[in-house]
């Protein structure tokens, strides 16, 4: 008999807002992202919201890491387009690009690396098959802003899970179309009957399934685009070295998508043996669960959030399933929500009936103003990526990516140094802001000990 698996511990690795993060609403599906164009926005708020949750978090007793912002605006990207001659200053790139196109600008200049839910798709080395925890980069193709993160996110991941024995950090798929992945936004892993249960979702793909639930077919949505494919989840799948038995794939339901349920963590949040869902959520809700509750043998404690107690619409508007489910030292799970959940009667009458109810693991709830990044499309959920780890494996992660009281207070006064209090569209085209980015993130190879050519 095989020892047992060491425990491992869940460890949210939090993205750093970057110094350009603006409204250009480039994200065809997040209403919210749509919704904000052409506003000024914060940036200087934005990254201090952010490490306000992770430290607070942290303070709670959680372990919390920190994932670096990418280079922005990437002039590199503008060169590929056919911006600017050869030796041309990157001032100058950026400048011919505002000329011809300001779209092209804002493209090259999102900061949305910021959700590193986006990031990569995890399985951790208790459930891969080769006992090492893995890390597949999305490669992000549905959107061409975001498409260009997949190559430096491979860099950072490789960086602060360097050791190859313990973690595989896998190159992102190779082709978009049938092999777009959007990461972990649209991939839960639970823990049911002792062992890690993968539940991947897809807006579209083809008919196989290869674990269960809806895997794929029917009508898609009609308004906006299904990003994750059923190709894509089971090629991560299959790199990640998770074995068939531990994966369900399902399908989103295309009405949701049309709604701007634009990732399934718009929708749905899973954690330990719990998964919090809307009604909307999946095209066959029965299937699926059934799927979960029978891997799980009978471990599944599914919280089913119906229209009538919390409609579609005020579900997206205020990402009550964008929100964190996280386990708590003292050993129950804790909701942590935007402060819209607050706000919004419906949303909180149901939360706080889910608390009172008392047939399920969940007890608190915490609340974050992270407008910010809300008014952009990416709530708590959004802001983190999930890694489990071993004692052993956290002790190879690179150390200056885990968040400590020293580490918040120097990137507070970091954020101070180098972010602007607002930011509009047309500041985006300044050589000044491209500069201001470039010393930010030269001293931050230093505050997080990570090698500058990062950022090259």
């Amino acid at each position: 008999m095989a020892p047992p698996a060491p425990p491992t511990t869940e460890v949210n690795f939090d993205g750093l807002v970057g110094p350009t993060h603006n409204y250009a609403g480039l994200s065809l599906g997040n209403t919210a992202s749509t919704g904000s164009a052409g506003g000024v926005s914060s940036p200087k708020r934005a990254a201090l919201q952010g490490l306000a949750k992770a430290r607070a978090l942290a303070d709670r007793g959680l372990p919390q890491g920190i994932l670096p912002p990418q280079a922005r605006p990437d002039t590199r990207a503008l060169r590929a387009l056919g911006v600017g001659r050869d030796g041309d200053p990157d001032e100058d790139v950026l400048r011919a690009a505002w000329d011809r196109d300001p779209a092209l600008v804002a493209l090259v200049s999102s900061a949305s690396a910021m959700w590193t839910a986006n990031a990569a798709t995890v399985c951790p080395s208790a459930d891969a098959d080769d006992g090492r925890a893995h890390l597949t980069p999305a490669n992000l193709r549905s959107m061409p802003h975001r498409s260009i993160e997949a190559g430096p996110t491979t860099r950072i991941l490789r960086a602060v899970f360097p050791d190859p024995d313990a973690f595989a950090v896998h190159d992102p798929l190779p082709m978009g179309g049938a092999f777009d992945d959007e990461g972990a936004a649209n991939h839960t892993r639970l823990e049911l009957a002792g062992r890690g249960v993968h539940l991947f979702v897809h807006g579209r793909g083809g008919g196989g399934g290869g674990g269960g639930g809806d895997a794929g077919g029917g009508a898609g949505p009609r308004t906006f685009p299904a990003r994750q494919t059923l190709e894509a989840s089971e090629a991560v799948a299959r790199l990640n070295r998770v074995p068939p038995d531990r994966c369900v794939f399902a399908r989103q339901r295309p009405e949701a998508i049309d709604a701007g349920v634009f990732h399934n963590d718009v929708i749905a949040v899973g954690h330990g043996n719990v998964l919090l869902h809307h009604e909307a959520a999946f095209a066959d809700e029965d299937g699926t669960l059934g799927r979960l509750a029978e891997l799980g043998g009978g471990g599944l404690v599914a919280i089913r959030v119906t229209e009538r107690q919390v409609g579609l619409a005020t579900a997206v508007r205020t990402y009550l399933f964008n929100s964190q489910l996280v386990t708590m030292p003292e050993g129950h799970m804790a909701l942590v929500a935007p402060e819209q959940c607050r706000e919004d009667p419906d949303v909180r009458r149901f939360v706080d009936g889910m608390l009172a109810h008392g047939g399920n693991p969940v007890e608190e709830v915490l609340h974050f103003d992270l407008l910010q990044s809300m008014k952009n499309g990416g709530g708590p959920a959004c802001l983190r990526l999930r890694v489990p780890l071993t004692g052993e494996e956290l002790a190879k992660v690179a150390p200056g990516c885990l968040l400590t009281d020293a580490l918040h207070r120097e990137l507070v006064r970091w954020v101070g140094r180098h972010y602007r209090d607002e930011l509009a569209p047309a500041d985006l085209a300044s050589p000044a802001l491209l500069q201001e980015g470039r010393r930010a993130l030269a001293e931050l190879a230093d505050v997080l000990r990570l090698p500058p050519s990062l950022w090259e």
